[in-house]
């Protein structure tokens, strides 16, 4: 019996989530180390618009590019590219740099900082239900 078929996507979508949040989150910490360090310029993981990408390819109901016709039966893997969504890293530079060239804004990455962790808690506990979810339905009981 394979047991990926008890998982849905909603499981996988936010375990990447919280994979990509804690990689956002290492480099969120790396800016702000670095805020006395002359010339360097902060970056940040951009993966949102490639999360809903991929989440949006492998729905059921929506034609996926590499199914020609609606009743063609999909291929195993649909989720594939969900897994594949590895974000891109961007610099951020500050709009007015300081004197030594130093783009970090302490403020604005201390809110960054803030805003993903809250989503990355919001993901654990949302990820967490799931699995008490499916604790309870394999348990039988209410």
């Amino acid at each position: 019996m394979q047991i990926e078929g008890i998982f849905s996507n909603t499981i996988n979508l936010l375990g990447k989530s919280i994979d990509l949040r804690a990689k956002n989150q290492n480099l969120i910490a790396s800016n702000i180390a670095n805020a006395e360090t002359p010339n360097f310029i902060p970056k940040s993981l951009e993966f949102e618009q490639e999360l809903q990408g991929a989440l949006k390819n492998g729905q059921p109901g929506q034609r996926s590019p590499y199914v020609p016709n609606p009743r063609h039966i999909p291929l195993r893997g649909g989720n594939s590219s969900l897994q594949s969504v590895s974000g891109q890293v961007i610099e951020t530079p500050a709009k007015t740099p300081g004197k030594d060239g130093n783009a970090v804004e302490l403020e604005d990455e201390m809110s960054r900082m803030a805003e993903n962790q809250v989503m990355f808690n919001a993901s654990v506990q949302m990820l967490t239900k799931k699995f008490e979810g499916l604790r309870t339905a394999i348990k039988g009981a209410l």
